[in-house]
């Protein structure tokens, strides 16, 4: 990372300005512009998004904001209604009164005198879906959106569900947002109403993912904010990019392929990170691709930002498994247009344990092959998401394989290049009315070592659509189609693909109620790859060197602990996936704060008992200065029967030691062939 110390323009910068909502309520924003904007106005930049400004966010936010700022803009970070220093109360994600505030937002900035009236609104992950959210409801001043890391589809491709089996991200994410949620505002920047505004945030809280439970099939709640519902309402340019190893990449693509709009997609190696601060790497010049953005859609700036292919993305290497990479070798590639025109199906049937060849001749019997897995098969899975801490890349596939139906392709003879999602073709029957599969592809070296490359998982209940699932009735015969995560993937010669199937994978995602026996139909069922002919290995891509502003001064007084252990135990067969997130004690010089954060994860069974898993989320939140030092303590719970599931939640608010809010919660909601 290159820091940069001298932009075009010198910036100033307010740390709390209240805008003021049609309700009274006013919301926190951070702003920098131009010293030159006092006579000489620009576009505003707004990015929203709860995760405290002050504090929680203020690093890597004084790295980009500063710098686009420095560029010319106007750059405006919010914290959300209920969030850091704004008032108000946060009830969960994207909700319509989110989206109103947003639109508020965007008409004040646009009536300041330091603003041109144009804006435009960037993020990561909740600031992109809140940008793409709002660029859907059209409000007048708006021009343009940059998104990293987001979804346009809400139920079946965001952190809750895939398709329409429960993540365990659903848990995590609820846990995440239990403790944000229930953070105090800071006293030096509200005054003594912190503790009035801090209550009412403990009395309004609660777990979220209740009611995330309450609608296990694509509804209305979901359909709210889901952008693929209708792709025409948004009519503004949009620069859209995330990473293969985060959870949020397939939406770069849809976008590009159902936009009618100007639109440019960028997909790297990274996981769930801003592209300049990508890991694993190689990190790329994505603020200098921001402003170039900017300066064509805001400023009017002929500048061949259009120019190239639509879609610029990693080609990723072949390399060993590992829950970690710094760097993943590679090239960038481009495809002019999405579908891309040199990508081409290829259906390989499957036959006993084999990926045939397209066309090939008759490769055995036609035979129904069975699986029913344990539910130790998804231990070595990873996260849903990808966020580099800690390491948390799926392991080396083969210990999972064991407990899967495995298909293996013949030695490469040649090298295979795949851009796209593949996809799995399945005639299947099973033994219980709720079930689910797992696919995953995996690069399979000449020594054996296995690497997932990309997996889907389909709750075969919703295999007509996740609005109206139906109950499966054993023994019949039914068809489905499994789509896989899309990818960039090299497979190099003398290596093999693997197609791995199974029957739960467990805790990247919650089992059925009971065991399934599935059994799949050779010959009738193929896997799919989009495959992208060899090119030359330089297509004459390439990106700046990663810049920024220099990020604000910290120093870690409590050192950070970072932990992913898997255990059994060989005598009453109970397993646990044991995560630790601590981020230590930092202290923030510029205003004299010390700020904790440890978050637990743990995902325990016992044997085979499709009714004994437990997730369980633990977070300790802790700002102090002085003699003022508060501390919420929020847990999570999530267990099941065979026809309900359960929640378990407590929250604890303390103040100088003595605790002053508790509240207990104890939830059960119905099983919805889930």
């Amino acid at each position: 990372m290159r820091y940069v110390s001298q932009l075009p323009h010198p910036v100033k910068e307010e740390e709390h300005v209240l805008v003021p909502m049609p309700d009274g309520v006013r919301l926190s924003a951070h702003v920098w512009r131009p010293v030159s904007s006092d006579t000489e106005p620009v576009p505003a930049v707004l990015e929203a998004i709860p995760y405290r400004k002050r504090d929680l966010s203020s690093v890597r936010d004084s790295m980009h904001h500063p710098y686009l700022a420095g560029h010319g803009y106007a750059c405006v970070r919010l914290d959300l209604r209920g969030t850091g220093d704004s008032e108000g109360v946060l009830l969960d994600e994207y909700l319509e009164q989110e989206q109103r505030d947003t639109e508020e937002v965007l008409a004040w900035l646009a009536e300041q005198p330091w603003c041109d009236g144009a804006t435009g609104m960037m993020g990561i992950s909740w600031g992109a879906f809140a940008a793409l959210q709002t660029a859907a409801r059209r409000p007048p001043s708006l021009r343009a959106v940059v998104l990293a890391s987001f979804t346009d589809d809400r139920y079946d491709d965001d952190m809750h569900y895939m398709g329409g089996a429960m993540l365990s991200d659903n848990l995590a994410e609820a846990g995440t947002m239990f403790a944000y949620a229930t953070c105090p505002p800071d006293p030096a920047v509200v005054g003594e109403r912190w503790r009035d505004m801090w209550h009412e945030r403990l009395a309004a809280s609660g777990p979220w993912v209740v009611e995330w439970l309450r609608h296990q099939r694509r509804d209305a709640y979901w359909r709210h904010a889901s952008v693929c519902e209708d792709y025409s309402a948004v009519r503004v340019p949009v620069l859209a990019s995330s990473g293969w190893a985060d959870g949020y990449s397939n939406a770069v693509t849809r976008l590009l392929e159902h936009l009618d709009v100007p639109r440019k997609g960028l997909i790297g190696p990274w996981s769930h990170k801003f592209p300049h601060l990508g890991e694993p790497g190689p990190a790329i010049g994505y603020l200098q691709e921001v402003v170039r953005w900017w300066d064509h859609w805001l400023k009017g700036e002929e500048n061949g930002v259009m120019d190239g292919p639509m879609l610029k993305s990693w080609m990723q290497e072949s390399v060993p498994p590992s829950t970690a990479y710094e760097e993943r070798p590679g090239r960038w590639v481009g495809e002019p247009s999405l579908p891309s025109p040199q990508v081409r199906p290829r259906v390989h049937p499957l036959t006993a344990h084999r990926i045939e060849e397209p066309g090939a001749p008759d490769g055995g019997p036609d035979e129904w092959l069975t699986v029913s897995s344990p539910l130790s098969v998804g231990q070595y899975a990873g996260k849903w998401a990808s966020y580099n801490a800690p390491p948390d890349l799926p392991y080396d596939q083969r210990e999972e394989d064991g407990g899967s139906l495995v298909f293996d392709s013949g030695v490469l003879a040649e090298r295979l290049e795949i851009l796209g999602a593949p996809t799995v073709e399945l005639e299947f029957t099973v033994d219980r009315p709720v079930a689910q599969v797992a696919a995953r592809l995996s690069d399979v070296a000449p020594g054996g070592a296995s690497t997932r490359v990309s997996y889907g998982i389909l709750n075969l209940t919703r295999r007509d659509g996740s609005d109206a699932p139906e109950p499966l009735e054993p023994g019949r015969t039914y068809r489905a189609t499994v789509q896989l995560n899309g990818i960039a993937q090299v497979f190099p010669a003398g290596h093999r693909l693997r197609l791995s199937l199974s029957t739960s994978y467990w805790p990247l995602a919650w089992p059925p109620p009971e065991p399934v026996m599935l059994a799949v139909r050779t010959r009738t069922s193929t896997l799919t790859l989009p495959v992208r002919p060899v090119p030359a290995p330089d297509e004459g891509i390439s990106f700046g060197e990663p810049e920024a502003a220099r990020p604000l001064a910290t120093e870690q007084r409590v050192p950070p602990e970072q932990s992913w252990r898997v255990s059994r135990d060989l005598v009453d067969y109970h397993a646990a996936l044991d995560i630790v997130k601590d981020s230590g004690t930092t202290h923030y010089s510029a205003i004299d704060l010390d700020v904790g954060r440890r978050a637990v994860e743990r995902y325990d069974w016992s044997a085979d008992d499709f009714t004994s898993p437990r997730g369980h989320s633990a977070w300790t939140m802790r700002f102090s200065r002085g003699d003022w030092d508060t501390r919420t303590e929020t847990t999570t719970t999530l267990t099941c029967d065979a026809d309900h599931f359960h929640v378990h939640a407590t929250l604890d608010a303390y103040e100088g030691g003595e605790r002053v809010f508790s509240r207990n919660w104890s939830e059960r909601v119905g099983r919805d062939l889930v």
